[in-house]
């Protein structure tokens, strides 16, 4: 028998699918519920992806996040960034992100280079 399913074009047919993965959940795999909740959930991903897309992080809010959760302190970002100076400089916003510091980031530590290449804040300066 097939597994009958249909595309998910509106926050109700969302919503319903969404009962539905409820329902299905602990379905014995190799089933025909296990195979329509498989099709439903990539159905209702993709709904999400399309509707409800999470912007990505600040740039500056990536990086002391990453820091933060690899036990990293800011003197860590001296090689990648320049001078302790320098680090407090783009980690307080008074200077942006440098293409090289940007590859730096991203080829050593990770960081995607995505959101590294975004647009922020940068704070003036005093005269």
């Amino acid at each position: 028998m097939l597994v009958k399913v249909k595309p998910i074009k509106s926050e109700t047919d969302y919503e319903d699918a969404l009962l539905e993965i409820e329902k299905l959940f602990y379905a014995k795999p190799g089933t025909q519920e296990a195979d329509r909740l498989e099709i439903l959930t990539a159905l209702a991903e993709a709904f999400e992806n399309q509707h409800y897309a999470i912007p990505l992080p600040d740039p500056v809010e990536a990086i002391l996040y990453f820091l933060e959760s690899r036990g990293l302190s800011r003197k860590d970002l001296k090689s990648y960034l320049g001078s302790r100076a320098r680090v407090s400089e783009i980690l307080n916003r008074k200077r942006p992100l440098s293409l090289e510091m940007i590859r730096r980031l991203h080829r050593n530590l990770g960081i995607p280079a995505e959101v590294l290449i975004q647009p922020y804040e940068i704070l003036q300066r005093a005269s």
